[in-house]
């Protein structure tokens, strides 16, 4: 179930009750006349099946209430009644796979943002690659695949190219061309710096490795980039958003930037040349992957209308 707020002008109140009304998915309907202070008006809530919430909302929407008023969504993780029930069977299909498309292109829009959170994750990602590739550590690879923050970008572009959101592809684009390159340059500082020190073996690090799967390129890289993507798009349009962690730890772009940057410092190009190979097999593939299940599910669902994601022009930072 999902818990539904409106603030409705005094004059819209009463449509936007039949409309809850009129939605077999809705529960616990309660008005508040009046209790709104900014913007003036009503509060209206209830709780709505998953499945029925993105009909919902583009009612709502067509009424002018994302102008005139304002409509949150946040999940409920527990809701003990009969008519909880009865809404969530009256629903048509099942709530784990629904696809509530605003929600998802709010989520994604804010998850693409180039802000100083997301370079941090990116860089300190990149970093532990690289501690990961020195040390011949898989453990610390699998601990950079997980703090790696890049596949909500994939996500957002992948869904941008679905809804034909220009803005949002743009944004996710830029925050992926922007962060990789500051993300492995001040990685290129750090190996510098540890060479300089002797922490980093060049020897060493020319012979084989347990980590060697990272640059190593092939097919099964791109089946797994694929299967990774269709994974976390589903996660992420569904209510198994724990699976999101199987697919960080699937995928090596990550690691493979930071063993592009490990190898290039100590002059090993065709290394290099390779994890840089690997890392755009990893973004295409899921990025395609995550775009063909969206069009799956949409060409299954109802008619897609999504608002536009509010200060879309904002500066990235």
């Amino acid at each position: 179930m999902l818990h539904l707020r409106v603030v409705s002008p005094p004059e819209d109140t009463e449509r936007a009750l039949a409309v809850l009304r009129d939605q077999p998915g809705t529960a616990h309907l309660i008005v508040h006349t009046g209790a709104a202070v900014s913007p003036a008006g009503d509060l209206i809530e209830a709780d709505v099946a998953r499945e029925a919430a993105d009909e919902l909302l583009e009612a709502l929407c067509e009424l002018g209430l994302d102008h005139s008023g304002a409509i949150t969504l946040e999940s409920l993780d527990t809701a003990l009644s009969d008519s909880a029930d009865r809404a969530e069977e009256s629903a048509p299909g099942e709530g784990a796979d629904a696809v509530v498309w605003q929600e998802l292109l709010n989520r994604t829009g804010e998850e693409s943002r180039l802000n100083f959170t997301f370079l941090t994750f990116l860089t300190i990602a990149c970093l532990l690659a690289s501690v990961g590739i020195v040390t011949d550590s898989p453990v610390t690879i699998v601990g950079a695949m997980v703090v790696g923050p890049e596949f909500g970008p994939l996500a957002a572009i992948a869904v941008g190219l679905v809804l034909r959101r220009w803005d949002l592809v743009r944004r996710a684009a830029i925050a992926l061309a922007l962060g990789f390159p500051v993300a492995m340059l001040v990685t290129a500082g750090v190996t510098v710096l540890t060479w300089f020190v002797g922490l980093l073996d060049v020897s060493a690090f020319r012979e084989s490795h347990e980590v060697d799967f990272v640059y190593e390129v092939g097919w099964y890289s791109l089946i797994v980039a694929l299967l990774a993507g269709a994974a976390g798009m589903l996660s992420m349009t569904s209510a198994k958003s724990a699976a999101l962690v199987g697919v960080f730890i699937s995928v090596t772009t990550v690691p493979a930037a930071g063993y592009a940057v490990v190898a290039a410092v100590v002059g090993e190009w065709s290394k290099a040349a390779q994890s840089f190979g690997q890392l755009a097999v990893n973004l295409v593939g899921i990025v395609a992957a995550a775009a063909v299940v969206l069009l799956l599910l949409r060409r299954r669902g109802a008619s897609v209308t999504v608002r536009p994601l509010p200060e879309v022009e904002k500066s990235l930072w």
